[in-house]
């Protein structure tokens, strides 16, 4: 299986609950009116800039941030290509993430996801969302990294993975950690100790997939076609 999960979508229309938007506005995010006014991204790929929601001066943002965590002491942005994902179990102690998970969590909005199953070269695409088309949340870290040559931070993040559940285990051996509305605001704020909690304990999340164009591989493939359902023919 690949030992990654390298693409994702984040779309309008999605829905969100009564529970989600309670919790966003208690931090003061309006989710539909941050996801409509940037474009839609029906299959992000590592290197793109998407919404991320993060901290900053103890205010709840929503930011475009570059896929792939470049440390602060990064040599060169090329780092990014082997963080795209930090593993829940490791996420602590592996010296790319662990001052992250300290001081910059943070949540990836999402519409689903995709892995691919089989083998090469006919391995076949899905999209896993939830059945409802509710948002989901990735737990994420964020990290600031400046050039050499340059005058401001670029802030880059990764996407936290573990276990699969009874659904996605049939697809692919790990998936992103999706955290439930009721510690998003936990999630963001919460000492260390309390945040590898909620990493231990996070519920298993309502998921269904369904195969799509092989086209999606390529990165350009940006439109709705790249999470419409498809037949397989056997």
């Amino acid at each position: 299986m690949n030992k990654v999960c390298g693409r994702y979508a984040t779309f309008e229309p999605i829905v969100i609950t009564p529970d989600m938007q309670s919790v966003l506005a208690d931090i003061h995010i309006d989710m539909h009116a941050e996801l409509s006014q940037r474009e839609p991204r029906y299959n992000v790929a590592p290197t793109m800039k998407v919404p991320v929601l993060a901290m900053h001066d103890d205010k709840a943002t929503v930011e475009a941030m570059r896929w792939g965590l470049v440390p602060s002491w990064a040599k060169d942005i090329k780092f990014g290509a082997k963080t795209i994902n930090a593993r829940a179990d490791t996420v602590q102690t592996k010296p790319s993430f662990r001052t992250a998970f300290k001081k910059r969590r943070c949540l990836v909005p999402a519409s689903g996801y995709f892995e691919w199953k089989g083998e090469s070269p006919n391995k076949q695409p899905y999209f896993i969302k939830h059945p409802k088309d509710h948002l989901l949340m990735f737990a994420g870290l964020w990290e600031g990294w400046k050039a050499p040559d340059a005058e401001d931070w670029l802030h880059t993040f990764t996407i936290i993975t573990g276990e699969p559940g009874k659904v996605s285990r049939d697809i692919h051996d790990r998936q992103p950690v999706i955290l439930p509305p009721d510690v998003w605001d936990v999630w963001l704020t919460a000492e260390p100790a309390d945040a590898a909690k909620i990493l231990q304990e996070v519920p298993e999340a309502e998921l269904v997939y369904y195969p799509v164009t092989r086209a999606m591989g390529k990165p350009s493939v940006q439109g709705p076609e790249a999470v419409a359902p498809i037949e397989l023919i056997s």
